[in-house]
């Protein structure tokens, strides 16, 4: 008999629901996409100098697994004046190939395969925690976050799920899909949780720079007692529109960091040298950068919040990340089948808000990391296409 040559678990995970609704886009020429979460913007020009110009000095070679050192100790400069957290450039940090690779790494790290060992993972979220976590052997625990709190996670759906097999908290905000952002009161409801019950976290915090309060982001690794048992992760794609430098980063405890790195060791070796040295550009010069694509950001949002209130579609609103989350239950579609129909008959790509986990039903991901005129002429269709909804109960 022939041996399968497929793992069982990999052949059990589901291809990521984003992925679907892009593939198909990319055949039809005439479609506007509002479905990927990458900026509009170039990177910029000064960033992609230094990127230039480190090619031109010969700058190809390997660096150290965990990252240039004069990267890290740009890291630790920007955390510690954005965010008030100060990480040891030696020991407690690893620069990685984009954000995700440190999400996938951390699990490996910390998880024991055949333990029964839980991953907390509030959705709807990013895809890859939930496969990440079992690929690295754990259970994953879902938390089904509630439109009526805003999609935070509040400290009574955490302590309904913690066992003594639970390990560790993802904790995903700002949020993709929905844009919720957990604030500092919120944080500090579940710290005392947290420290009881001996949990870490893996606080993803990619869209740090993107949030629209006057308060701005919180970091739970600065809160008292949370620096030693949370693993930060963040990276360039977003604030800095580098998605394809694929370049990130992940800052905790020594210990950890120290199994992170090896495993980053045998299967990459280190992140690209020319994103690297770019990577210091941006943290020393690029705060205008930031400013200036956020602002364009949230002028995008409120245009689209506007127009949903119009439309009568209920859209809690987000204040971080560059997603809105409107609610599409009331028009008689599943989540699947309104984006299926929107792509076909008024060729605009969403996102099913399912992509993101169960508790997304009823809803869609919808991307404001698209030009304005792009965005007008996409709701002038999503306008044209409920009104038809509603006028025909079909």
């Amino acid at each position: 008999m022939t041996k399968d040559p497929l793992s069982a678990v990999t052949v059990a995970l589901k291809p990521s629901g984003i992925r679907k609704f892009f593939d198909v886009v990319n055949e039809m020429p005439d479609a506007i996409s509002l479905g990927v979460g990458e900026p509009d913007f170039d990177t910029p020009w000064h960033i992609r100098e230094e990127g230039i110009f480190s090619l031109e000095q010969g700058r190809t070679f390997y660096t150290s697994n965990s990252g240039l050192m004069e990267l890290r100790q740009e890291i630790d400069n920007y955390l510690s004046r954005r965010f008030g957290v100060s990480y040891d450039p030696k020991n407690e940090m690893l620069i990685t190939v984009g954000g995700s690779e440190g999400i996938d790494l951390t699990f490996r790290a910390m998880i024991n395969p055949g333990q029964g060992e839980e991953i907390i993972i509030p959705q709807p979220s990013y895809v890859s925690y939930e496969p990440c976590a079992i690929l690295a052997g754990a259970k994953p625990v879902i938390i089904d976050l509630k439109a009526e709190n805003d999609f935070r996670l509040t400290a009574d759906e955490l302590k309904a799920v913690i066992t003594d097999k639970t390990k560790l908290l993802v904790l995903p905000f700002p949020n993709n899909p929905t844009g919720a952002v957990m604030e500092r009161k919120d944080l500090e409801e579940i710290v005392p949780i947290l420290i009881e019950n001996d949990i870490y976290v893996l606080s993803d915090e990619i869209y740090a720079e993107l949030t629209y309060t006057d308060k701005g982001h919180v970091t739970i690794a600065s809160l008292p007692g949370m620096k030693e048992r949370t693993i930060l992760i963040n990276g360039f794609s977003k604030a800095y529109a580098m998605t394809g430098w694929r370049l990130g980063y992940a800052c905790g405890p020594e210990a950890v960091i120290a199994q992170m790195t090896k495993i980053h060791q045998y299967a990459i070796m280190c992140a690209p040298t020319t994103s690297q040295y770019a990577a210091v550009e941006a943290l020393r010069n690029g705060d205008e950068d930031v400013a200036e694509m956020r602002d364009a950001y949230n002028q995008r949002r409120r245009f689209l919040m506007n127009t949903f209130k119009k439309l009568g579609l209920p859209c809690f609103e987000p204040y971080g990340a560059f997603y809105i989350f409107p609610c599409i239950k009331e028009l008689g579609l599943s989540s699947e089948e309104f984006a299926t129909r929107l792509l076909m008959e008024e060729k605009v790509a969403v996102v099913p808000g399912t992509a993101f986990g169960d508790s997304g039903e009823g809803f869609l991901r919808i991307s404001y990391a698209y030009s304005m005129e792009a965005l007008k002429e996409a709701l002038g269709r999503i306008e044209h296409f409920v009104e038809t909804l509603r006028s025909t109960g079909a």
